[in-house]
């Protein structure tokens, strides 16, 4: 609750499966069904994660939401969910066979999160599907990690470390597939900054000029510098992260729109439901209908 009563967005924390060593959790689909239902939880209800979710499909088709937009996981493919993104299963978790690996942030070393680069916004898709050489390393991977984590050998402690260690193996492999970064990689240094900068202050200025003064650039640079790595403007890119946090709000809370608006940053209700309207399609009233409808 805010401060007003008001329901505000709730997020599913980490919590080690019943019975299950510390650190990560390695699980089937039926396994992640059942650790859902463990914890109180509907699998396939809307979930805003506090942690990472690895999941990946060896058959079947599994159709998946993160953050609102469909996708669809196929053999081989893996979908890389980020602690704060809205995650749903939207097809039956028995209609494919996979392996889901959970790990909360901090879990990893310094020196892995840096150049997996954990710390840095999401990539704008959350799906991988590694092809040839790269499909055997971390499909290798990923049978190692099954094996230790099912199997508890010698003392915890070294059991806990062995699982810690492959799955920074697995993060590190993933990673750093062909286009897993969303070009992100491939960005300069005036977009990276740009980005993290969004990041932090997208509620406070939509404006690129303001972005633009405190990180030391042009509109221009920015612009161009966006435009080359995720292929919009920088005003477009400022935008699609405050439509993207209205969308989170108006499904994971019962603030107004009014309310939601004021904390994005927009002076009257007004302004923000023109933009939501403009850039979504509908009014914020219609989508928290709509979506709302989808959960049951």
């Amino acid at each position: 609750m805010d401060r007003n009563g008001h329901r505000d967005v709730t997020e599913v924390p980490f919590r080690p499966s019943v019975g299950a060593p510390p650190g990560a959790a390695v699980l089937d689909f039926p396994g992640l069904a059942a650790r859902a239902r463990s914890h109180g939880l509907d699998v396939h209800a809307p979930m805003r994660l506090a942690f990472h979710q690895l999941i990946t499909v060896r058959s079947g088709t599994l159709r998946c939401s993160v953050d609102f937009t469909e996708h669809e996981l196929t053999e081989g493919g893996w979908m890389w969910v980020r602690p704060g993104q809205i995650h749903q299963f939207r097809s039956a978790l028995g209609a494919a066979d996979g392996t889901a690996v959970l790990f909360p942030s901090g879990y990893l070393g310094a020196a892995t999160a840096a150049v997996a680069r954990l710390d840095r916004p999401a990539p704008r898709s959350p799906l991988m599907m590694p092809e040839g050489a790269d499909a055997e390393a971390v499909r290798g991977v990923l049978d190692l990690l099954e094996r230790a984590y099912r199997t508890v050998s010698g003392p915890l402690e070294a059991h806990v470390e062995v699982v810690r260690h492959l799955v920074a193996v697995l993060v590190l492999r993933l990673a750093h597939l062909p286009g897993a970064q969303s070009g992100d990689t491939a960005g300069s240094e005036a977009f990276r900054r740009f980005q993290q900068a969004v990041e932090r202050d997208y509620a406070r200025t939509h404006r690129v000029e303001d972005y633009a003064d405190r990180l030391g650039y042009s509109v221009r640079t920015l612009t161009r510098a966006t435009h080359a790595t995720v292929g919009c403007g920088a005003k477009r890119f400022i935008d699609d992260r405050v439509l993207l946090e209205a969308k989170r709000l108006l499904v994971h809370t019962d603030l107004s729109a009014t309310a939601i608006g004021e904390r994005l940053g927009f002076p009257d209700a007004t302004i923000f439901t023109k933009f939501f309207r403009r850039r979504s399609g509908e009014t914020p009233a219609g989508f928290r209908i709509r979506a709302s409808g989808a959960r049951r």
